[in-house]
């Protein structure tokens, strides 16, 4: 299990765990948790990306993000996804500075809203030393229904998703999860900032390629076939992979047979192989 911090890094709280000896050439790997989960989601017991980074000598830290944990929530407007890039970026510097030794530059792993975020932060990363960014969860378009859905939640700035309802959302089809699952990842569940719920099935949408279409590290995208988030098919995954046309290497694929928290599904330790070593070659074409 990872080490949980109060202060990770630019006042965020989160999750860190280094491994014993560093391969000569990892990366530094950000991962980047989605809505309603906290930075746990990365480090849920047999499912944790931070715990496989570790056996395989990759640095892994994952922050909550702000509105979540011990981080402190964004002012009124800017918890939307852009504005959670733009404090994520700040705050990377530091994570950079505590946390980047010997490693060849940060690859930012995100999920669902953490993927539309890294994938932002990807598109303008300014001085970070950026070298890939993996996203999973997160597509180009919503089903129809979802904007009216999540704009009747309470006008609240945090709001909870009924644990029912999200596992239902979360979890499918029947039979792609162990018998532990969905309780198993209970531990991260976590009031959302609203802003961020309406921003994902509004601005998103229209953002998304644009987006894409600025990015100019490597690219790397996994979507769920049975994602009840997004609408998933193989058009919208080559459609997310054109999208970013300046990265100079795209690998994007759908996996089969799971639903939108991959990581919980049996699919799961094939999803974090796939990106820990996508990260590691990133690395080794930093040199």
């Amino acid at each position: 299990m990872a080490q949980s911090i109060a202060d990770l890094f630019g006042g965020l709280s989160g999750r860190a765990n280094a491994p014993s000896v560093v391969a000569a050439e990892a990366p530094l790997v950000v991962a980047i948790h989605g809505g309603t989960y906290t930075s746990a989601y990365f480090d849920v017991p047999g499912y944790s990306l931070l715990d496989r980074g570790a056996a395989n000598g990759i640095p892994v830290i994952a922050p909550d993000r702000p509105g979540y944990g011990e981080s402190a929530s964004l002012p009124e407007g800017e918890g939307t996804i852009k504005g959670q890039a733009r404090a994520l970026k700040s705050a990377l510097q530091d994570g950079w500075r505590r946390h980047g030794a010997s490693t060849r530059g940060i690859v930012l792993i995100g999920h669902s809203i953490g993927g539309a975020i890294a994938a932002t932060i990807a598109s303008d990363p300014e001085d970070l030393p950026l070298i890939g960014v993996a996203v999973s969860g997160v597509g180009l378009q919503t089903p129809g229904d979802h904007k009216g859905l999540w704009e009747r939640l309470p006008k609240t700035p945090l709001v909870e998703m009924p644990t029912p309802v999200k596992d239902q959302l979360m979890f499918s089809p029947r039979g792609a999860f162990d018998a532990s699952m969905p309780a198993a990842s209970h531990v991260a569940n976590a009031l959302c900032p609203r802003a961020e719920l309406i921003d994902i099935v509004s601005a998103w949408r229209n953002d998304a390629r644009k987006v894409l279409g600025k990015i100019a590290i490597p690219l790397h995208y996994r979507q769920a076939e049975n994602d009840q988030l997004w609408i998933v098919d193989q058009k919208q995954v080559d459609g997310f992979a054109r999208a970013a046309s300046k990265a100079p290497r795209v690998d994007a694929a759908m996996m089969r047979a799971t639903g939108h928290c991959m990581d919980f599904h049996r699919i799961g330790a094939a999803l974090q192989v796939q990106q820990l070593g996508f990260a590691l070659q990133c690395a080794i074409e930093a040199q």
